[in-house]
């Protein structure tokens, strides 16, 4: 399982996360690379050559060097994470310059724009290893797919990971309703609708509503009821860029946005009830979904049916067993959230759960 929990970057003693170092006394470039700092929202640090202070050329998270300023870099220490930036496609020379200072990458604008704001606001964000990342999927309709999201998100929230459960279901309900938030403030879908290239990680979490410690990115109750998959992409890969844990509640469909949400998970979780229609239908959606996710694994809701327990369910879809979801009675008054019991059936299920998962990641 790729994936783990991750810290939280070195941040500068204001609390804003380090920028990067610009070296270049090109005005028109500094301007460029000023406007594209802005974009990423980071706070660069700029210098006509190597700093007097030997600490800010080597603990910079990186550095930008414009083609003007090699010659003055040649003697400096040599370093990770230095990229040379040019305007001139023509000159063969930027290369050698390149070489010469230890550069990583060699940038030319304006056609690497875009790549070089990622790094910036990677930089920005303090990114470090994505979060681990786990769909949640019915092998039918009523399986208890959404229920045992939640569990897991809400677990996971309360053993102190930054955690972010989203509904990829528009025609589910609302996760937010299933956790009693349907009222809080906050962003939904529809918002991010328009999202396209690169979404902040941190203004992604602040715009969503807050339930039982973790943030939720749900359905509004208006008419929309898809997003295109550039969208998906860019919110899913904000929310992996966060670190922690992030969990999808997914459709039993696969469209264009839904593989787009399969393709950025660790782990699935095919969830099925212990009865033979159910596991025919299981193995339709397990078929769909592997064509995109290369681990899907599947939890069995009991009471199995007579002659058919949970590994041999696993055995008839050829799939890894995660257990037996145990069935866990909500309180009448909606109080309790799915797993919100600590010491029930379910948060010891989701706990084990969670255990497993950031053992095989390396967490």
């Amino acid at each position: 399982m790729a994936g783990a929990i991750t810290h939280e970057g070195a941040a500068v003693a204001d609390g804003r996360r380090s920028g990067p170092l610009i070296v270049t006394e090109d005005p028109e470039l500094l301007d460029d690379l000023l406007r594209l700092c802005a974009a990423a929202g980071a706070r660069p640090e700029v210098h006509p050559g190597v700093p007097r202070h030997r600490s800010g050329w080597e603990a910079a998270p990186l550095v930008i060097v414009g083609d003007d300023a090699a010659r003055r870099l040649r003697g400096a220490a040599r370093r990770r994470g230095v990229v040379l930036v040019g305007r001139d496609p023509d000159d063969p020379g930027v290369w050698r310059r390149a070489v010469e200072i230890g550069a990583d990458h060699v940038l030319l604008l304006p056609d690497g724009e875009q790549w070089l704001v990622d790094r910036i606001a990677d930089v920005a964000e303090g990114v470090g290893r994505p979060a681990l990342t786990v769909g949640v999927i019915g092998g039918r309709g009523g399986a208890g797919a959404s229920t045992l999201a939640c569990a897991l998100a809400v677990t996971s929230a309360r053993q102190g990971r930054r955690t972010l459960l989203v509904d990829a279901d528009p025609l589910g309900g609302g996760l937010d309703v299933l956790l009693g938030g349907e009222a809080a403030e906050g962003l939904r879908w529809p918002a991010f609708a328009a999202s396209r290239g690169r979404v902040g990680g941190g203004a992604l979490e602040e715009s969503l509503p807050r339930l039982h410690e973790l943030r939720v990115l749900s359905w509004d109750r208006g008419d929309t009821v898809a997003v295109p998959p550039q969208a998906v992409r860019a919110v899913l890969a904000a929310a992996r860029r966060r670190g922690g844990a992030v969990v999808v509640d997914l459709p039993r469909r696969v469209d264009e946005s839904v593989a787009e949400a399969l393709a950025q998970l660790d782990v699935g979780v095919l969830v099925i009830p212990a009865d033979l229609r159910a596991v025919a239908a299981a193995r339709r959606v397990a078929a769909a979904v592997g064509m995109v996710l290369g681990d899907l694994r599947i939890a069995v809701r009991g009471p199995c049916a007579t002659g058919l327990d949970e590994g041999e369910v696993a055995r008839l879809l050829g799939l890894p067993l995660v257990g037996e979801v145990p069935y866990e009675t909500p309180p009448p008054d909606g109080s309790v959230p799915p797993g919100g019991a600590a010491r029930g059936p379910l948060a010891r299920f989701c706990s084990a759960f969670w255990e497993r998962a950031s053992a095989e990641a390396g967490d």
